[in-house]
């Protein structure tokens, strides 16, 4: 019986111990200790104010939630910083009376990622994402804030996936 808990003991052990590289976001070990997100500008020909900032905490706030990593504003090890450069609302569908039934919010963000201990890591890249909503609604208030939820949460993620868990 005790050569037995000995053993469920040791590979219990070797169990745990070999996943200290891995967490569930499966960025494994991450050589930094500090990032900084800067403000990303809005330089899209069609301007809708405000998102800018909201994307800017999106961003800090899925690295917080994802990592150990502390938000530092100034030399932080890995730096993200760009620019919303579209912003574009598309028709996708029409009625039999040529009126809109579907329209496309389409986001593209440009990222510049900077890894301060590992250079090979540094990227510029073009993330984009978006989303349909019904054409009888007018983009704004809850629809509005719908919308760039949904396509915020794909376009950090990828970010995070490009940045840190190199999927």
């Amino acid at each position: 019986m005790k050569k037995i808990n000995f053993l469920f003991a040791i590979l219990l052990l070797f169990t745990f111990s070999s996943c200290s590289v891995y967490n569930f976001t499966g960025t494994g070990k991450i050589d930094a200790k500090s990032f900084q997100v800067n403000y990303f500008q809005n330089n899209a020909p069609l301007i809708e104010p405000g998102i800018e900032r909201i994307f800017t905490q999106r961003l800090q706030n899925l690295i917080q939630n994802q990592t150990n990593l502390n938000l530092t504003s100034s030399n932080g090890d890995l730096v993200y910083e760009g620019e919303i450069v579209d912003y574009r609302i598309s028709p996708m569908t029409a009625t039999a009376d040529q009126r809109t039934a579907q329209n496309r919010l389409s986001i593209t963000v440009n990222v510049r990622f900077i890894n301060k201990n590992k250079e090979a890591d540094n990227f510029e890249k073009r993330f984009s994402f978006y989303n349909d909503y019904d054409g009888a609604n007018q983009l704004v208030g809850s629809v509005l804030n719908e919308n760039l939820d949904f396509i915020f949460e794909r376009i950090t993620q990828d970010i995070f996936n490009e940045s840190l868990a190199k999927w």
